[in-house]
């Protein structure tokens, strides 16, 4: 069994403190130092050139100059329109492959706002209800002699959309990365990795870390149990029930759930970049020795609900406007949108950026603003990708999607989150032109 490095296991926690992201992003400052002052001049650009919003442009090619990221792609929408969608750098460095406006990337934990979504379609539809138990509803039978925490029992799809069903993974335990999926492997005997539910029924035996609702603490497994909910209920897949009832609708046709090996590498999708220095890790397949981290150290179908999508930064603009019905067919009812912006989250379990002391929304991160609410929501997969989605109060919506990573990712999302939120607040002058047509 592999036992995380004290190295390794601080950057798991660092990295569930970050996924959350944007909120107080500009609170934060980057404390790692950048090398040089590089910019992003030489940085190849795809996409229709938008001189009103050259700002932008520039922005990002300046980012990935000074922290030495491959590939990236910027989307953004305004009063229902697609007004920038645009390519930076390389898609595959090796083959000088450029990134097009419409290649695909992975999002990380900016899947979970789409969970979320697919969660309260079930909600409206009358299938299911925010107080409904979980655990209960799926009803997976126990391993014999297990343990169980009762607490378990009152687990609410209310507590999980708010990161409130009890598990705190400051303390060390997050069961989606190894070397926890071997243990369930092992438990229950199936085969190495374990899928999405083999997780779930194995954490059955775990005790909770605190009573559900009393606390919140940003986790990825209760986004797993959140997607195992959704095939209960639905009778479905989860990746088949949220193309077809939440991106179909929104006009997505090209988003999936990825792979994990470089050979499993969509049509379209990028390539990722480990930043330099970082160490081959153990992979997840039995005998896979050590593999880029990318590439095996985790089993991303098993990641599904939390952070498995992959999709081009315009995909996920579409789909914050078609929550609303901002453009296109309505996902959500008024009364079920407002109940996600708005609901209070219990107070945090731990310090850091995914833990903030107050916070709102259920599956975003909310915040009222401009006598609306902005939402947000960040991604990040060590060695792998970073992704950020934000929707203003006046309805403006971003995407940013990259092919990589930085070592310093607290210092990264710290440098450029505010820059994008200064950037877009200062824009008044918009274009006319919309590229969704």
């Amino acid at each position: 069994m592999f036992v995380p490095s004290p190295l390794s296991r601080q950057a798991s926690i660092s990295r569930r403190d970050m996924l959350q992201l944007g909120v107080g992003a500009a609170a934060l400052l980057s404390t790692g130092a950048v090398a040089g002052a590089a910019t992003g001049s030489d940085i190849p650009t795809t996409g229709n050139e938008e001189p009103k919003l050259a700002a932008f442009d520039k922005l990002m090619a300046d980012a990935m100059a000074r922290w030495d990221i491959p590939g990236g792609q910027l989307a953004i929408a305004h009063d229902g329109r697609l007004v920038f969608n645009r390519g930076y750098g390389y898609a595959s460095v090796e083959d000088q492959e450029v990134v097009e406006p419409d290649a695909r990337f992975r999002i990380a934990s900016s899947s979970k706002p789409i969970t979320a979504v697919a969660v309260l379609k079930l909600v409206d539809q009358g299938k299911l209800a925010l107080d409904t138990p979980v655990f209960p509803l799926l009803a997976y039978e126990r391993l014999p002699n297990a343990p169980y925490d009762a607490r378990l029992d009152r687990v609410t799809v209310r507590h999980l959309l708010m990161h409130a069903g009890g598990w705190n993974s400051a303390l060390g335990v997050d069961p989606q990365y190894l070397p926890w999926p071997l243990l369930a492997a092992h438990v229950l005997g199936v085969p190495n990795p374990p899928e999405a539910e083999d997780i779930v029924r194995a954490m059955l035996a775990q005790p909770l870390d605190f009573d559900p609702g009393t606390k919140s603490a940003y986790s990825n497994f209760g986004f797993n149990v959140l997607g195992r909910v959704i095939e209960h209920v639905s009778g479905q897949p989860y990746e088949r029930f949220v193309l077809d009832e939440v991106l179909a609708p929104a006009g997505i046709g090209s988003m999936a759930i990825g792979g994990t090996t470089l050979e499993e590498r969509l049509p379209g999708e990028v390539r990722y970049y480990a930043p330099d220095g970082m160490a081959p890790r153990p992979s997840v397949y039995p005998g896979g020795g050590f593999v880029p981290v990318a590439y095996g150290s985790f089993y991303l179908r098993s990641l599904d609900a939390h952070g498995g999508w992959i999709a081009s930064a315009s995909d996920l603009v579409r789909f914050m406007l078609a929550i609303d019905g901002s453009r296109g067919e309505r996902l959500l009812r008024p009364e079920t949108v407002s109940a996600m912006e708005s609901a209070r989250r219990p107070p945090a379990a731990a310090a850091g950026a995914g833990n903030l002391k107050e916070a709102l929304g259920l599956g975003w991160n909310s915040v009222a603003k401009d006598g609306g609410y902005e939402w947000s929501h960040a991604g990040a997969l060590e060695g792998s990708n970073a992704s950020w989605m934000l929707r203003t109060a006046d309805g403006t919506a971003l995407a940013f999607v990259f092919n990589s990573l930085p070592a310093d990712y607290n210092g990264f999302f710290g440098d450029i989150l505010p820059q994008f939120q200064q950037l877009i607040a200062a824009t008044k002058d918009w274009p006319e032109t919309n590229l969704f047509e």
